[in-house]
């Protein structure tokens, strides 16, 4: 995911928080947040991903007139066994992991930017699935001045079935 804009407003800080249900009043009181170490309103955890619907190839995100993954048990309108833009399947792919790293908190008025960055590679074998191929991508997220903000960690695991015998 590359976006080369993502401005973070105090609106949509709460509207995010709110549908995680998080009712911390440092992501929507100024008075309140103003109290505390950050001292003004800062990005719930987990925020920076909203930064997806800011890349205009973001593939998880519905667009009129091109299949796409969906979010019921199967993928609506794509086929599994077709290649993925990486060449790996699209089916039996699963998100394994995600870490997030924070250098400081974002908050409104920031405008951050994404660079990514293929992380470590390795294989494991398990009898229910064979081969497993993880993939891990490194997601910065910087501000105007390039400066590091938060840094996500994703792992994805591609599995590949068993030969039967």
């Amino acid at each position: 995911m590359t976006v080369e804009r993502f401005p973070v407003e105090a609106g949509h800080i709460l509207q995010f928080a709110r549908a995680i249900g998080d009712t911390n009043p440092i992501y929507s009181s100024e008075e309140r947040a103003a109290e505390t170490e950050p001292g003004g309103i800062i990005c719930p955890p987990t925020f920076v991903q909203a930064s997806a619907q800011f890349d205009p190839d973001y593939r998880n995100r519905p667009m009129p007139g091109r299949p796409w993954r969906g979010s019921g048990r199967v993928a609506t309108g794509v086929d599994p066994d077709a290649p993925d833009t990486d060449g790996s399947r699209v089916g039996g792919r699963l998100h394994a992991e995600q870490h997030f790293t924070y250098h400081r908190h974002p908050g409104p008025g920031d405008v951050l930017h994404t660079v990514m960055r293929e992380g470590d590679r390795w294989e494991k074998t398990s009898s229910r699935a064979g081969r497993l191929l993880f993939v891990e991508t490194i997601t910065e997220y910087r501000d105007r001045n390039d400066e590091l903000v938060v840094t996500a960690r994703s792992v994805s695991v591609q599995t590949e079935r068993p030969v039967e015998n």
